[in-house]
């Protein structure tokens, strides 16, 4: 046997005592009484699942649920069952005598999914503070089942001594080994599927319930119209997604356009503001420019004009000051004729 299937795993299909007391599903003696005690029931008939009244319901919607809390009641196990599905039908065993709970129950749900959920989810979980274990009603699904009470069953305890492999909390192991083919088929024990072992993390599937002709025709009927149903729902939702890109896309032109648009507005608005903000600057400016130049004139002028009143006083007090002094010189001039004028007429008499 190669190294690669010493971790890998395989689950019964159907139930023998004899390879359910095995590790590895080769064993072909029983190892312990209860072992073959269960063989014995099971050679000679004495249990017949369906015998049992008090097991109703579909089996194919019904889980397996052991390893209850003995304080763990019906309403408990609902809400938490019902987490995966609505439940139809829930029994809860109890002991005939006392009335206390065994730790087991089977639960069955509207439909094969919630069923199938519940037997992949609600695996492992919790209730009342115990873990649980879910399971396939094997009990009306399993060839050749053999309860725990006759020696059969599944799991167990290691202390009990009465260890049974195959189902999913306890897979047979890959043997390492050589296969006895020959004596398994002469017990009817199926052999262990060499090349198709499964990962201790792959969750074996139940059994599914077998459909007619008529059922798989209906199936296949469903299917095709679910199939046309959801395409043209696809085509559909393909066409209406275009449209809406569509739609989406004129309205992004729309938007850029306008956008454009208003972006154009606005620089020429603010070029024309501005424009006009430049103009009035400059025509101010020139106004300033003016009134100063103007100013500076009207000052220069009065300064011209100044200067030309103070030349024009002193060159009329200079004349004046000429014309005095040249009338005063005539003056004296004058005076001097006459007084020689005078002196030379004294002179003659």
């Amino acid at each position: 046997m190669s190294s690669r299937n010493i971790n890998s795993v395989f689950y019964a299909e159907s139930y023998h005592p004899i390879q359910a007391g095995s590790i590895d599903g080769t064993d072909i003696l029983p190892h312990d009484n209860a072992v073959y005690r269960a063989l014995l029931c099971s050679s000679a008939g004495l249990y017949d699942p369906q015998g049992d009244p008090k097991v109703i319901g579909d089996p194919y919607c019904t889980v397996f649920v052991g390893r209850l809390s003995p304080f763990t009641t019906e309403n408990t196990l609902s809400k938490a069952m019902s987490k995966f599905g609505q439940v139809k039908n829930l029994r809860l065993v109890r002991d005939i005598v006392t009335g206390a709970s065994r730790g087991y129950a089977f639960v069955e749900y509207q439909t094969e999914r919630e069923m199938q959920r519940a037997y992949e989810d609600a695996h492992h979980s919790i209730i009342d503070d115990c873990e649980i274990l879910v399971d396939y009603n094997r009990q009306q699904l399993m060839p050749g089942w053999i309860p725990r009470r006759l020696g059969g069953g599944l799991g167990g305890k290691k202390e009990s001594g009465q260890l049974r492999f195959g189902g999913r909390e306890r897979p047979f192991r890959a043997p390492l080994r050589p296969i006895p083919f020959d004596d398994l088929k002469k017990l009817g024990i199926p052999p262990p599927p060499e090349g198709r072992y499964m990962s201790r993390f792959q969750v074996p599937s139940p059994p599914s319930r077998k459909r007619s002709s008529v059922e798989k025709e209906e199936c296949s009927h469903k299917r095709s119209s679910k199939h046309d149903e959801e395409h043209t729902h696809r085509n559909s939702v393909e066409e209406r997604e275009e449209r809406h890109h569509k739609i989406s896309m004129e309205r992004e032109d729309r938007t850029r356009k306008r956008i454009s648009v208003e972006t154009e507005e606005s620089y020429y608005k603010r070029s024309k503001a501005e424009w006009e903000e430049r103009f009035h600057k400059r025509r101010s400016v020139d106004r300033e420019d003016r009134s100063h130049k103007r100013s500076l004139e009207k000052e220069e002028r009065h300064h011209r004009s100044s200067a030309d009143r103070e030349e024009n006083s002193q060159e009329r007090s200079s004349r004046i000051k000429e014309r005095g002094s040249h009338q005063r010189r005539s003056k004296r001039s004058y005076k001097h004729e006459r007084r020689t004028n005078s002196q030379d007429h004294s002179y003659d008499h």
